[in-house]
């Protein structure tokens, strides 16, 4: 007993201490965002402020470029839940098919969409801009949004493991009792790939929040700006960069994050690990 309280003491302080070292950078965020600008980097090694500040929030939520940056915010979850929906349901419906359909080519399909997967962003990034400025979508949330609702590979592998592992004879007995394929996805598969589902939410949110390279490319107007542009605007090469500001709606930004992850932390493991039915 005592050797088993030993082990587990050296284990809970080990993850302690490794917490604290995987959290002091967002430690130290926050407690930047309290300081004054020049003083943050003068008195790095200094985690807690001196004097403390509130200036950084007030001079942060004006925004940039004529925009408060509540507007940068609203724009960024517009962004977000409409990708998300649309990669969640699209990936969801792809899913099923390859998981419970039989079609011509299904192994051939598969193998190409497994592919892509493999394919580094850089290599369709040219093609996808000029197809974009081919149909006006050019400083638009159009290519933001729109292509989540052809599926995203990620999502729909793992969705097809999780149908995988759900009993065929579900769908034996659906159909028995009159169920097309649609009403069997809808009433029967769907209910059962919930975790999976909203680990696939979870993350196409979390992509999407932090998304800085799309918008970089498609957008050109402040007012169109997510968060993550807004945030760049705040480091200027040319004069002084607002580090104080930047840091202060960083950790704003930062809240939506921890909210999603604390609401919905055992859906992550529950959609990555679950094998469907249980008992």
């Amino acid at each position: 007993m005592r050797k088993t309280a030993v082990k587990w003491s050296l284990y809970h302080v080990f993850v302690l201490v490794f917490s604290l070292l995987m959290l002091y950078p967002v430690i130290w965020l926050v407690m930047s965002s309290f300081k004054p600008t020049n003083l943050i980097f003068p008195t790095a090694g200094s985690l807690l402020p001196s004097p403390w500040t509130f200036e950084n929030y007030a001079k942060g939520w004006e925004g940039i470029g004529n925009q408060t940056f509540s507007v940068f915010i609203r724009n960024s979850l517009v962004i977000v839940v409409l990708s998300t929906v649309g990669a969640v349901v699209s990936s969801a419906l792809v899913a099923f098919g390859f998981a419970r359909l039989k079609f011509a080519g299904k192994a051939f399909w598969f193998t190409v969409m497994m592919l892509t997967l493999m394919l580094p962003g850089e290599v369709i990034m040219i093609p996808q801009y000029i197809l974009f400025a081919e149909l006006g979508w050019l400083n638009s949330i159009k290519p933001l949004v729109v292509p989540s609702y052809f599926g995203h590979t990620f999502f729909i592998f793992l969705m097809i493991q999780f149908i995988r592992t759900l009993p065929i004879e579900l769908d034996e007995a659906a159909t028995i009792d009159g169920c097309n394929k649609l009403t069997l996805f809808y009433r029967i598969i769907l209910p059962l790939i919930l975790p999976a589902i909203a680990t696939s939410a979870i993350f196409s949110f979390y992509w999407g929040w932090e998304n800085l390279l799309g918008p970089v490319l498609y957008l050109n107007s402040p007012a169109k700006y997510p968060v993550s542009m807004a945030l760049k605007m705040f480091l200027d090469n040319e004069t002084v960069s607002n580090w104080g500001a930047m840091f202060a709606m960083s950790v704003v930004t930062l809240l939506p994050v921890f909210a999603i992850f604390f609401a919905f932390q055992r859906y992550i493991v529950e959609g990555i690990s679950t094998s469907g039915l249980k008992g």
